[in-house]
């Protein structure tokens, strides 16, 4: 602390006083100096004054008169007082009362006397580093409360197209109650956004929201972060470990990419969704939770179902509420509302100020196919930004992402290359490799599997009876002796 940086005011009526002060104190502080009361609460109204001391004997006012008044003035100001001993008894009264916070004896000693002004000033810098900080994270903590709201409530997830409104009316339906909740969509869509939003408009909100993404993770290490695991439980368990369902217990537990989760893992899962119990890896005692479960995916899930890679009972379990994200593709009309949206969130990031986009920024954009849907035009955006000029975006700022093969989505989309050659000429291998993409790109749907490959419903049938893929055809989709020939 530089001690010339907090200004001190001395008042006394008498001026050969005030020249001592000066002399003894100019060298280590900022004085200002006042031969009476009014003028003193003059220079308070001026000055940022620190440090307030005041000779008690004056006319007109008498030092605590005055110091009471500095308070009203300038309440930050800490009052010290100079006065003779037969004065004592009335100043440990005034700074019980908190009218003055140290008393001087008169004559004072220079020296004592600047040990006494620079420890009241400390504390003056401590205060008021105090009170900096406490602003900060008063501040700070508003501003994550505000960004957790503008995040993950219902006015963040923008735009005004009917399949969006679709999507908003199934949160608002579905938030208030209990219901697991499975959110599918392509990468990018915002499932996340619409979970949390979920959870934070639900009766939940309180308790905590917890993430796990089951793609990211290998078997072994996806069920000790759901589970938990006690010491010992495997190589380099040390302790004890609490799992992402203990952490969620009163809240609600968000599972990304739930369609990747391996077989050993839906076990376990399944029995939590049902009893709403779990044991750790490694352990015996039966934990309890209540967790409110959403889960997404942008996998075909029927399609896995078929093919038995995912249970079916625990697909039940999940899709008790589905809500589908449609990509951004299929809502072009609100890239506007996107663009201008993420235009202020990155402003302070980037430090740009957009105040003009052009047309042909606009219509490159309308003009896009977005395999990365939302996330991509975030990133998007804001590297156009970083690139921008003069507060305007114009279509020379966008770089647009290298095409990258996209893996199967929920929404239905043509199989990769299969070329109109016939089906019988194929080699075998080849031939069942098409048909089972074939499948899985129509959701199971064998009439449009068969449209696909460029067959009948009946040629289809024989075809997987061929292959050894019976198994795959849905119970609805009934078969006739005649429908069984080639």
């Amino acid at each position: 602390m530089d001690a010339r940086n907090y200004p001190i005011l001395y008042v006394d009526d008498e001026e050969d006083n005030l020249n001592v002060f000066r002399f003894n104190f100019r060298s280590s502080f900022t004085v200002f100096t006042a031969a009476s009361g009014e003028e003193g609460l003059e220079i308070l109204r001026q000055k940022p004054i620190s440090v307030v001391i005041s000779d008690q004997r004056m006319p007109r006012m008498t030092g605590l008169e005055f110091l009471r008044e500095a308070r009203r003035v300038r309440p930050q100001a800490l009052p010290i007082i100079l006065t003779a001993y037969r004065d004592v008894d009335v100043l440990v009264e005034a700074i019980r009362l908190g009218h003055i916070y140290r008393f001087v004896t008169k004559p004072w000693n220079a020296e004592e006397l600047k040990s006494v002004i620079l420890q009241v000033q400390e504390i003056y810098h401590l205060r008021e580093e105090n009170e900096r900080l406490e602003a900060k994270l008063r501040a700070y903590a508003g501003y994550l409360d505000e960004k957790s709201h503008q995040e993950f409530n219902f006015g963040n997830i923008v735009g005004d197209s009917e399949g969006l409104a679709r999507v908003l009316h199934q949160i608002e339906r579905v938030a208030p109650t209990s219901s697991t909740v499975l959110i599918r969509g392509e990468t990018g869509t915002g499932k996340e956004l619409v979970a949390h939003a979920i959870h934070l408009n639900s009766p939940r909100c309180d308790g905590p929201f917890v993430k796990v993404n089951c793609a990211a993770l290998s078997p072994g290490v996806l069920e000790s972060e759901l589970f938990g695991h006690e010491k010992g439980a495997f190589t380099g368990a040390v302790a004890r470990r609490m799992g992402r369902f203990e952490l969620a217990d009163g809240g609600s537990l968000f599972l990304d990419e739930v369609g990747d989760i391996p077989p050993e893992i839906q076990v376990k899962l399944l029995r939590v969704l049902q009893e709403r119990e779990f044991e750790r890896v490694g352990g015996e005692e039966t934990i309890k939770v209540d967790v409110r479960v959403i889960s997404a995916t942008h996998r075909n899930l029927e399609a896995l179902v078929s093919s038995s890679v995912f249970r079916q009972d625990l697909y039940y379990r999940l899709n008790v509420f589905p809500i589908e994200l449609p990509p951004l593709r299929e809502r072009p009309g609100d890239i506007p509302q996107l663009v201008h949206h993420f235009i202020s969130r990155f402003s302070p990031i980037t430090g740009k100020y957009i105040l003009r986009v052009e047309d042909n920024f606009m219509e490159q954009l309308l003009g896009y196919h977005w395999p990365g849907n939302v996330r991509e035009l975030e990133n998007l955006v804001e590297r156009a930004m970083v690139l921008s000029s003069e507060g305007v975006l114009t279509g020379e700022d966008l770089q647009f992402n290298p095409a990258i093969p996209q893996e199967g989505t929920a929404q239905i989309t043509p199989p990769p290359v299969m070329e109109p050659r016939p089906l019988p000429g194929l080699l075998q291998d080849e031939e069942k490799k098409g048909i089972l993409k074939a499948i899985e790109a129509s959701s199971g749907n064998m009439a449009a599997a068969a449209r696909l490959l460029g067959m009948n419903r009946s040629t289809l049938y024989y075809r997987l009876k061929k292959h050894d893929l019976l198994h795959l055809l849905p119970y609805k989709w009934s078969r006739t002796p005649e429908e069984e020939a080639p």
